[in-house]
């Protein structure tokens, strides 16, 4: 089986791993503050704080500026649950807005028209590692005094106009789930250059504890978003080979894009010209006529793993229940979570394997539209 996504873990992961084990110390610590500080050079912002998970670091992140129950969040429809989730557990209602098609990312001109006075923040999602129109969103932030909150999960290494992702609004979140680029099995980091939510998100994350006089003190009634070290110790080893493992994903999107660009049956993923997208994955729209999830078993049966890429949030059980909401609002959204395909897509894939994978793909479409399964 052609794995849709593997981490790429080796000696030097493992070798970190084993030193932490063999100093007993496991928990947040020394390797953690390593690691925050190499995330914070290479983004080249001024606080990065590491966090049990991607969702978590959206949580505290929301908190950190102040969003609060009844305020309103303005979200992508089409992302993972996760960054919808976020603002739900803070006790803010979900404000959805439509996609653009050739980004998968936010369309921007038409946040205004979900704006009502109690909005407090923007969530832009950098979608499959393609960066959101962020010129656009800032501007909106700034007209209306909203907080920018980046979900860069599947973006970091993802450039905005020489800008990496997550350091041009308040604060940026970012996973290192196991299908991300860099990985520490599950984890998350927060980045901003703003002191005063560096502290406050440290605080949230431990328990709620303070330092006060060489005491500690609990001033919050904070979480255990911590990272422990051996995860840590992973992160230290995946950023020594990050360029190298985004160069290489960089080549394997040329190579689909070689096999894929003639196909009349499904769109290929573009790269915006305002930034440098890190194809954490590879994701392809189908034609109307084809049955994606036919597609996906044919491709199944010749070895091939693949799966949606992303998730029509206003469609899903909680959040239909909640808000009501008319599909005809959201028909970008929807169409990629119907259509859309995510194929392979990690470091150790074969070059060799891409031309495999998109003959595949062809005869399934052909077959699927055909059939009109």
């Amino acid at each position: 089986m052609i794995r849709l996504s593997l981490p790429y873990i080796k000696r030097d992961e493992i070798e970190e791993v084993t030193k932490v084990l063999n100093s007993r110390y496991l928990v947040q610590g020394e390797k953690v503050r390593q690691f925050e500080e190499i995330i914070s050079r290479y983004l080249r912002v001024k606080y990065c704080i590491a966090v049990s998970s991607g969702t978590a670091a959206l949580h505290l992140a929301l908190l950190a500026v102040g969003v609060k129950k009844g305020d309103e969040v303005i979200v992508p429809d089409f992302t993972f649950p996760a960054t919808a989730n976020a603002v739900e557990l803070v006790g803010a209602n979900t404000k959805f807005v439509d996609i653009n098609l050739d980004s998968f990312c936010m369309d921007a001109d038409r946040i205004e028209e979900k704006i009502t006075e109690k909005a407090k923040a923007i969530i832009p999602v950098h979608e499959f590692g393609q960066s959101a129109d962020m010129d656009k969103i800032m501007d909106i932030a700034r007209k209306y005094k909203l907080k920018v909150v980046e979900d860069a999960a599947c973006a970091l290494g993802t450039e905005y106009k020489g800008e990496k992702v997550g350091t041009i609004g308040k604060v940026g979140c970012f996973s290192f789930h196991a299908r991300k680029p860099i990985t520490t099995g599950e984890g998350g980091m927060i980045a901003t250059n703003n002191e005063e939510i560096a502290k406050k998100v440290r605080i949230l994350r431990n328990h709620g504890e303070k330092s006060i006089n060489g005491k500690a003190d609990f001033v919050e009634a904070g979480f255990n978003y911590r990272m422990t070290d051996i995860q840590a110790a992973i992160g230290i080893a995946q950023m020594k080979k990050i360029k190298e493992m985004m160069d290489y994903r960089k080549q394997i999107a040329d190579e689909y894009n070689k096999f894929l660009k003639d196909e009349t049956l499904l769109t290929i993923p573009c790269e915006k010209g305002y930034g440098k997208h890190i194809y954490q994955t590879y994701h392809v729209l189908l034609h109307n006529s084809i049955n994606r999830d036919f597609v996906k078993e044919k491709l199944k049966e010749n070895g091939v793993e693949s799966n949606l890429g992303a998730y029509a949030v206003h469609c899903q059980s909680y959040y239909r229940n909640k808000y009501k909401l008319n599909d005809e609002n959201f028909q970008n959204s929807l169409y990629s979570y119907k259509k859309g395909l995510a194929l392979p897509m990690y470091y150790e894939l074969d070059l060799k394997e891409i031309k495999f994978i998109c003959d595949c793909i062809k005869k399934s479409i052909l077959w699927g539209d055909k059939n009109k399964i």
